[in-house]
């Protein structure tokens, strides 16, 4: 099975070109350049064990949120080309993953259906970083609640993402990227009892070329 996909998104703000295989070995190949943001998709990719190859420049002169936010988009959006009409999948999975004095809870139904729940719990206190170049920036932490919410509006998700507890804002982050990367590796995952059988009552799912799943 070769569930792969490959996107190129450019506009007036942002180009993004991303290759995602579902079943991969956790291998990142990324140009990105938001060092944090370089960080949660490696993270991203190892703990979901996707391959993700990724590309993007943005107006970062205006500030983060298009760049975050059109990665969300595109990533989304190979994850629901990648799983077309999602037949023999386990449709739905969850994790809950501790990290140091963090806790977070990811739980998603590959249903078609955009929905978004999301407590970070953040601070406004941004993270320093540096990008690729070795300039030093702050982060802007509000913009990963708009990253997940371009995601599963682009993948046709639900995702219930939160942390329980916490201090650090850096392993809040990374504790949620961990634990949806998780559980959307076992959602994605083919079902041996249900092969070819698509995960519904109704017979079929909405899926990349459905009406309502941002293309």
């Amino acid at each position: 099975m070769n569930r792969t996909a490959e996107i190129e998104r450019k506009t007036k703000e942002t180009e993004i070109y991303i290759k995602l295989s579902l079943d991969g070995e956790g291998e990142a190949k990324l140009e990105f350049p938001i060092g944090f943001m370089a960080h949660m998709l490696n993270t991203f990719a190892r703990h979901g064990f996707f391959n993700i190859e990724a590309r993007a420049k943005g107006d970062l002169i205006v500030d983060q949120h298009h760049l975050v936010e059109d990665t969300g988009i595109v990533l989304g959006q190979c994850f629901a080309k990648a799983l077309g009409d999602k037949r023999g999948i386990k449709r739905n999975g969850s994790c809950l993953f501790p990290m140091d004095e963090c806790l977070a809870c990811a739980a998603v139904d590959v249903s078609g259906r955009p929905f978004l729940y999301f407590d970070g719990q953040l601070s406004k206190t941004p993270v320093k970083s540096t990008q690729e170049n070795g300039d030093q920036y702050d982060f802007q932490t509000d913009v990963i609640e708009d990253f997940w919410q371009a995601f599963v509006s682009a993948a046709g998700c639900n995702l219930h993402l939160e942390i329980i507890r916490g201090r650090s804002d850096h392993h809040k982050i990374e504790a949620m990227f961990k634990a949806a990367a998780r559980a959307l590796r076992a959602a994605c995952e083919i079902d041996d009892r249900a092969s070819g059988i698509i995960p519904s009552t109704k017979g079929s799912l909405p899926h990349f070329e459905s009406p309502g799943v941002l293309v």
